[in-house]
């Protein structure tokens, strides 16, 4: 294991946020339980609204991450499986349809099929991010999400398309090569996310997942055991921040630092002695103030992003399709009293997303901060199975032709 490239048994997951950059490396071990054996986290300076907007800033950041994480471990990292997220995603639903060559569905019939699924016109300035399959019908007949081996003569996808601005992904990548690493690949943050906090059977009962970030509230709704939708709402952490600063004529550092340590987000969960000390400006002298005025300034905001994916939820088509209610995650989530405050919103169950499928550092991670970070080394691991399976589906098939060859 001396690197983490094709052969290696360690993938490295990058989540680039607005607030902050995570390094996470990890790898399964012999009982194929993911283990995390590397963290590296810097505030980031150089992202807004998940949007790189200083080249230099981001660069450093994901660095200093990169190398708090390289020295926990001995093997370089030399490549990375990066988060995109930010209010230029766009999605939507597809199909496609060929026929069935030798009326046996092979593995080259289901990537014909996808790529007919996503021709589609998509702007000139957006690329596609991930072709995630929904179903596949064989002879108007749904089958399961591997027709790999069945008998038919058309076989139909349907698929979730994900796309993104081609700049914001140049400019990640700028970034990740500035520091010498190379990409394994993109990854849409609330998939990530999806892997190391939803069961399968939320995603077959059908939930929504909302990770609230620093810059942006990032939504995906699956259904079926499938991604159905996923959405972007610019409101996130930073702006619960700004009304704090706002409110208490307070610097932008120190109304983090309040939000984070005294943040509630229902008045009525205060208490009528509680106080925070608020510094003041040029110079002024700190202040009291109640954490129940406190709770007033993020209380409206917190229910005005509720009362957004609410809309986006109903506008969409799937308010009766979540009976798994909804799943919080994002370091924005973690706020006293917003659970409470979702489930009187949204009228349906709520939980807040852990991250807990991993061993090692525990204690750290098992938080909601790093469900993507985690979530990216998982959703790595897959593709790179795959990524055998397929080559070695691609060796038996050569091997077969060359048998077929030598005997005519």
């Amino acid at each position: 294991m001396a690197n983490n490239g094709k052969n290696s048994n360690m993938i490295v997951g990058l989540d680039i946020g607005t607030s902050k950059v995570v390094c996470i490396v990890g790898k399964y071990n012999e009982e194929r339980k993911l283990e995390i054996v590397a963290l590296g986290a810097y505030p980031s300076s150089g992202l807004k609204k998940g949007v790189v907007v200083n080249i230099d800033a981001t660069t450093d950041a994901i660095s200093k991450a990169v190398e708090q994480a390289q020295s926990m471990i001995e093997d370089k990292i030399k490549s990375v499986f990066v988060g995109i997220a930010g209010n230029h995603i766009k999605s939507l639903n597809s199909q496609g349809a060929v026929g069935i060559k030798d009326n046996e569905v092979s593995s080259f019939d289901i990537d014909r099929v996808i790529e007919s699924a996503q021709a589609v016109s998509i702007p000139s300035d957006q690329r596609v991010l991930h072709v995630l399959p929904q179903s596949f019908v064989i002879d108007d007949q749904e089958v399961s999400l591997d027709p790999l081996g069945m008998s038919g003569v058309r076989l139909e996808a349907k698929v979730h398309l994900v796309t993104c601005a081609s700049s914001a992904i140049k400019n990640i990548e700028k970034c990740i090569k500035n520091c010498g690493l190379g990409v394994n690949g993109f990854v849409l943050e609330q998939l990530a996310s999806s892997h190391s906090i939803l069961s399968e059977d939320e995603k077959d009962l059908g939930v929504c997942l909302v990770d609230i970030g620093g810059g942006t509230t990032d939504i995906a709704i699956f259904n079926s055991g499938s991604i159905v939708f996923t959405g972007v709402i610019p409101i996130a952490g930073d702006q619960v921040t700004s009304d704090i600063a706002q409110a208490l004529r307070t610097p932008t550092p120190q109304a983090e630092d309040i939000k984070q340590k005294h943040g509630c987000a229902v008045t009525e969960f205060t208490k009528d002695d509680e106080t925070v000390e608020v510094l003041g400006v040029g110079g002024r002298p700190p202040r009291e103030l109640s954490r129940s005025a406190l709770a007033d300034i993020i209380q409206p905001r917190y229910s005005e992003l509720f009362d957004l994916i609410k809309a986006e939820i109903k506008r969409n088509g799937f308010e009766d399709k979540i009976s798994a209610g909804i799943v919080f995650t994002g370091g924005t989530s973690k706020m006293e009293g917003v659970v409470e405050l979702a489930e009187s919103v949204f009228q349906t169950s709520v939980r807040l997303g852990i991250p807990s499928k991993f061993q090692g550092m525990e204690s750290i991670l098992q938080n909601p901060i790093y469900s993507t970070s985690i979530g990216l080394i998982e959703h790595g691991f897959k593709q790179m199975n795959h990524e055998m399976l397929t080559e070695q589906n691609q060796g038996i098939f050569s091997k077969i032709l060359r048998i077929v060859k030598s005997e005519y």
